[in-house]
């Protein structure tokens, strides 16, 4: 409630001055006037305006709220302590030449400090009694940092309104009105040299708000112990509350800061940075000590990408919050933290290339798929890529020329630092996945391995960030490694069942000869390739139709000009023509797909179309 609040801030221990305004703005900082009978006129009429309506509220005798009565007399209130003060200005001139304080003085000054503490109490209870009002979050979903209706309101805006209103200001919502009214106590006080009381009041209350949000948002403290054993759960509730916190919290606090203490720019900074510093300083706080205790592991990458995104994706808003003198050290704290991220990232990174290198394991898929490595190394590498908006900021320099197999030494380098060091990571893949195609005990499935496993890193680059990140080249260079590849495959795998046949004109003994090779080196090319995989449609298309053209034309022509002698010299020519040129056809098309149960059995011929085509 706001009356315990009260007691706590006139507590002894937050007392307001009762004997005179802050040091800083002592009586002799009112100027002195010429005209002795005009002071005095001045300085009576102001003292016999003002006594009554001041006594009347002053707070030892007033327990009623003077702002939220009638709004009329409050605006008279103000206009008349303004009046006081300008009143006091007069009377300097009579301590500076009489060189003693007169009794209108006294007076005078003892009815500021009453008007004071009224004001005093005044500003507080607005602040306290509309805190949902003027919360961070109401404020900024309706405002903006540009000078609203309630921060142009002065006190003459006032005097114009009470002309035309019978007993209140109508400035709009209660949270302009609640701005206006905070804003007017506080130009009055600080005007009157009670800017240090009046700046207490409302850093108590608004630093509150401002620490109590980030509480909500999951932000907090952490020792160096915790960061290390913290989850992704804790780090991810951090990289959600940063856009909150800067659009909301923090620049719904710089809208009231600007709207209220608009007249004096010094303060309203000052004040600005009292009131959120504990706050934004936990909050850009907290990736440094990330970066700083946990363990530069690959695994940890995304995670501080995430967070170095979470500022650098707010950092107009940050800037331009964060933008005066008083709030440098906020700003320096979100750019530490930035250069921290940058520099586990960059470990981070480097962790995953010593994992790509120090791998040695001998262990290759079976039928020529995709190795372990490469799903891993591409996931990571495209997972990377979505954050291209920020990695070139990262990576800003260039890493020496490394050593590679002249095998990939022409292939098209990038231009930029974070695209030399993907096209240095994929790269590094490939130097292993050369390696590990060496396991293979037949050198066709060497190749193939290596075609399906450069064709799966450009599909991946196809259809991620990673394309704007490596060139065109890079990619035409890797799709003509890829069919040099398959060619290779086609040629160590399927060769010599393409050598047992030509269309030439034999003798029939030659012509059983010749069918009964081809049974032969097809079986044996078909049992050990049924179970080879090629998970690329395009590719497994292009391996097929090469495949036909190279075994099933030529068979064709083969079988066309030759079935007939089998036919004719040939008891049982079912036993010596075991494939007709469909049934290859049917077997090619059965490949690459890693199921060693065809439809078609590489032990049996067709008899049943046989029997139709020599029928």
């Amino acid at each position: 409630m706001p009356g315990k609040g009260m007691r706590s801030l006139f507590s002894p221990k937050f007392t307001f001055s009762s004997s005179s305004p802050s040091s800083s703005d002592s009586p002799s900082r009112f100027a002195a006037s010429p005209w002795r009978s005009y002071s005095d006129m001045a300085t009576d009429t102001s003292l016999e305006l003002a006594e009554p309506l001041i006594m009347k509220w002053n707070i030892d005798t007033s327990s009623e709220t003077l702002f939220t009565g009638n709004r009329r007399e409050a605006v008279e209130f103000v206009k008349c302590v303004n009046n006081l003060r300008k009143g006091m200005h007069l009377m300097d001139m009579e301590l500076e030449t009489e060189g003693k304080r007169s009794d209108k003085m006294i007076r005078a000054e003892n009815l500021m400090q009453i008007a004071m503490k009224r004001l005093q109490k005044e500003f507080y209870l607005i602040l306290s009694m509309n805190r949902a009002h003027l919360h961070p979050e109401s404020i900024s979903a309706r405002s903006s940092r540009r000078t609203s209706a309630a921060s142009r309101l002065s006190m003459s805006d006032y005097e114009e309104e009470e002309e035309e209103e019978d007993d209140s200001v109508s400035i709009g919502d209660e949270s302009t009105t609640a701005t206006a009214d905070l804003r007017m106590i506080a130009e009055c006080m600080i005007a009157s040299g009670y800017a240090k009381e009046c700046l207490k009041i409302y850093g108590a209350i608004r630093k509150s708000i401002v620490d109590e949000g980030i509480y909500k948002l999951g932000v907090e403290k952490f020792t160096s112990s915790q960061i290390q054993k913290m989850d992704w759960d804790t780090l991810d509730l951090w990289t959600n509350a940063v856009t909150p916190a800067v659009k909301t919290l923090f620049n719904g606090e710089r809208i009231l800061c600007d709207q209220i203490f608009a007249m004096e720019d010094q303060i309203r900074e000052s004040c600005f940075a009292e009131v959120t510093k504990d706050g934004a300083m936990i909050l850009f706080g907290f990736p440094e000590k990330v970066a700083k205790n946990m363990k530069k592991k690959a695994e940890k990458t995304l995670c501080a990408l995430d967070m170095y995104a979470a500022i650098a994706n707010n950092w107009p808003e940050i800037d331009s919050i964060f933008s005066s003198k008083s709030t440098n050290p906020i700003k320096s704290q979100a750019i530490n933290s930035l250069i921290k991220l940058a520099e586990f990232i960059r470990a981070a990174v480097d962790d995953f290339e010593s994992f790509i290198l120090k791998d040695s394991s001998r262990k290759v898929p079976a039928g020529a798929g995709i190795h372990q490595l490469t799903t891993d190394a591409m996931d990571y590498l495209t997972y990377l890529a979505d954050y291209t908006n920020i990695l070139p900021d990262i990576f800003t320099e260039s890493e020496p020329k490394k050593s590679v197999p002249v095998s990939f030494e022409h292939t098209e380098s990038p231009s930029t630092p974070i695209s030399v060091k993907i096209s240095w990571l994929i790269l590094s893949v490939l130097c292993k996945l050369d390696a590990k195609a060496s396991h293979y005990k037949d050198a066709s499935l060497s190749y193939l391995f290596l075609a399906n496993n450069l064709q799966y890193i450009i599909g991946k680059v196809r259809t991620s960030n990673l394309v704007y990140l490596l060139s065109k080249e890079w990619i035409s260079s890797h799709e003509a490694k890829v069919k040099q590849y398959a060619a290779n495959y086609q040629r160590q795998g399927w060769s010599h069942v393409m050598e047992s046949i030509d269309a030439a004109e034999i003798t029939p003994e030659k012509v059983r000869e010749k069918f009964q090779k081809f049974n032969s080196s097809f079986k044996q090319a078909y049992d050990k390739h049924c179970a080879c995989v090629v998970p690329d449609n395009k590719l497994r298309d292009q391996i097929k139709i090469a495949l036909a053209k190279e075994i099933v034309r030529p068979y064709r022509e083969f079988y066309n000009a030759n079935v007939v002698k089998v036919m004719e010299n040939q008891r049982y020519p079912a036993s010596i023509v075991r494939y007709a040129p469909e049934d290859v056809g049917h077997h090619l098309s059965d490949l690459f797909f890693g199921d060693k149960g065809s439809r078609w059995s590489s032990a049996e011929s067709s008899p049943a179309k046989f029997q139709r085509r020599t029928s």
